[in-house]
């Protein structure tokens, strides 16, 4: 027990030892003070310098926020004309996987009827070959009897062979009347097996082009771009005779003239080359149109060499072209009239006094709303340069709206007001019908989707009967 005691008692005074030196002495105290006051300085430039970096460190950050907000927001407007794009083509792809399934279908009908008909054209021929073959020989019991007509017209024929004779002949001429109906009659069955071998042959065709479509599309989608139609050929300045000097300057002339039957009409604006163009004659005054479009059977998504001179079918969907449209509108006092039709057969219109610049300035258009029964959706359009997928003249810094949103127009900065983009035919299945058609926004809110649209122009103000005109169903 007192050797445990002994080491405590040693270890305590070596801790109290060193305490009872320092108190008494005041060197050691000041010294002590000093440290302390030394110390508490430094801590207060340490905090300083801290803040200090804080701050700054702040101030980065509140950059760095703002700048990623800002591309975040350019993220966004990226990612929502992708969707749009990606939607267009998801719904082109599934209408030409759609159809691609139906002429499937139809080239296997076709096949079956094919080989029906390849053995009946066998069995044809090889009737044909017996009749050919019963021909020679009937002609060769002609020739026979004739020399016997021949021999015994020399000497005396009796009457009993005259009676033969002729009825020999009577024969004869009814076999010959058979083989050739019959002959008329292979003839036009073989022109009707040509006839369904082209038919095959065509819709075939036309099932490997959809296919390889599909495919393209799937792999490249900018890629997809068939060939419309061309226009019938115009008139030029060489066309012989003077009916050129005594051409009407529009449609509009031609109805003053006395013209009341739509369709197809020589004219010749402002003096420019002659050129054919469609005029509606069935409202109270003669228009001439621009643009039609009713079933998408035309591509519309063109070149600019397209658009400038002019493509479509006149009887179908057209656009009469840049060039036309210029030389119309230089006559001055012209009104633009937009006649829609969307799928529930209601109509509606707007008209616009304009003017379109030469080729010197991309067809530039100016605009002037008079009336009509929508919101103005061209508003932020006059002023714009037309634009296509080969020569982009929009607004829009990052993209060309022509190519992403097909068609050429004057596009501001995109927009879904583009008459002539892709045409999306309706088809009866549900909630998916209403995002088909012609797609025309014209506000942020109001969206519609058209059936048919029609682009004409005329001179002058029209009678007031116009819009009643169009509300009553003037067909497009």
């Amino acid at each position: 027990m007192r050797i445990m005691i002994i080491p405590v008692v040693l270890v305590l005074s070596a801790a109290f030892l060193p305490a009872l030196c320092g108190k008494g002495d005041p060197t050691v105290v000041q010294a002590r003070a000093s440290a302390e006051t030394r110390s508490h300085f430094a801590a207060l430039d340490d905090v300083r310098l801290l803040a200090s970096g804080l701050l700054q460190l702040g101030q980065s950050l509140r950059e760095f926020v703002q700048r990623t907000k800002g591309q975040i927001n350019d993220i966004f407007q990226k990612l929502n004309i992708f969707d749009h794009s990606f939607y267009q083509l998801s719904v082109l792809a599934s209408e030409i996987k759609e159809e691609g399934e139906e002429l499937k279908k139809t080239a296997v009908v076709l096949k079956a009827n094919n080989e029906e008909i390849k053995g009946l054209s066998f069995e044809i021929n090889s009737k044909v070959d017996n009749i050919l073959q019963e021909k020679t020989q009937l002609q060769n019991k002609v020739e026979g009897l004739e020399m016997k007509l021949s021999s015994l017209s020399q000497g005396l024929v009796t009457t009993e062979q005259a009676v033969e004779i002729n009825s020999l002949r009577a024969v004869i001429h009814s076999q010959e009347t058979s083989i050739t109906e019959l002959l008329n009659a292979v003839r036009d069955q073989s022109d009707q097996i040509n006839y369904q071998r082209d038919k095959i042959r065509n819709l075939e065709d036309k099932l490997t082009v959809n296919r390889l479509a599909q495919e393209t599309i799937e792999r490249m989608p900018e890629t997809f771009n068939p060939e419309a139609p061309t226009l019938s050929p115009f008139l030029n300045s060489n066309s012989a005779g003077n009916t050129e000097m005594h051409l009407s300057s529009d449609c509009s002339e031609l109805f003053n003239r006395g013209e009341r039957a739509s369709g197809v009409y020589a004219i010749r604006p402002n003096g420019s080359e002659p050129f054919m163009a469609f005029c509606d004659m069935s409202r109270e005054f003669g228009v001439t149109v621009v643009q039609r479009r009713k079933d998408g059977s035309v591509n519309f998504d063109q070149t600019w060499e397209k658009y400038e001179n002019g493509f479509g079918d006149f009887q179908g969907e057209f656009w009469l072209g840049l060039k036309k449209f210029q030389a119309l509108a230089a006559q001055g006092a012209s009104v633009l009239h937009i006649q829609l039709e969307d799928w529930k057969q209601s109509k509606h219109f707007m008209e616009y006094r304009f003017n379109i610049e030469g080729p010197e300035s991309n067809y530039t258009i100016h605009l002037t709303h008079l009336s009509g029964e929508l919101p103005d959706p061209m508003g932020n359009h006059t002023g714009m340069m037309f634009s296509t997928k080969d020569r982009d003249n929009d607004n829009h810094q990052d993209f060309n709206c022509a190519r992403i949103y097909t068609g050429g127009w004057w596009f501001n900065a995109c927009g879904d007001t583009n008459l002539n983009g892709r045409y999306f035919p309706v088809r009866p299945k549900g909630r998916s019908e209403r995002r088909r058609g012609i797609q025309w926004k014209s506000g942020r809110k109001a969206s519609y989707t058209f059936k048919l649209t029609e682009i004409s122009v005329h001179r002058g103000t029209p009678p007031p009967s116009t819009s009643s005109a169009s509300e009553s169903g003037v067909p497009l």
